[in-house]
């Protein structure tokens, strides 16, 4: 995931859900207690689905 968002320019925030206390909460409350898990202008993407993430991005 890193690698292809550093590949298109993407600038992003990486979060740590073992040694981030709120990140692990924020993204409980997402529904989500996997990884990796992208939000995009409101959109939340689980996994890398490289498809969906190009249309997102554009």
């Amino acid at each position: 995931m890193k690698e292809f968002l550093s590949r298109k320019g993407v600038i992003y925030t990486e979060r740590d859900i073992s040694r981030d206390q709120q990140a692990l909460e924020e993204l409980s409350k997402l529904g989500y207690l996997t990884t990796p898990v992208i939000k995009i202008d409101g959109d939340v993407v689980v996994g890398f689905d490289q498809k969906r993430l190009e249309a997102l991005l554009g």
